[in-house]
């Protein structure tokens, strides 16, 4: 009778932050144009995909934080921008 071994899960691990907003830009914009090129294995796009997501949410975070801050600096109103020196 021969046994059968059992599979352990894998635990799963935090994804890599990125350093900065814009790395992660640029990192997704890397990911996306890969992505496009059609030449990705399916294993390869699934995980690109996952990645692409964690670094969209990361970014609109980052985003709202930002935003945030502008909010309170702003006494909680935001001023039109004019694209001119005043």
């Amino acid at each position: 009778m021969t046994k059968v071994a059992k599979s352990h899960p894998v635990p799963a691990t935090e994804p890599v932050q990125p350093a900065s907003y814009e790395a992660a830009v640029q990192e997704l914009e890397q990911l996306v144009a890969r992505m496009e090129s059609g030449q990705m294995p399916l294993a390869d796009m699934l995980q690109s995909y996952q990645r692409g997501a964690f670094l969209l949410e990361h970014c609109r975070s980052q985003l709202q934080a930002v935003e945030s801050q502008i909010q309170v600096l702003e006494a909680g109103t935001l001023k039109n921008w004019s694209g001119g020196a005043e």
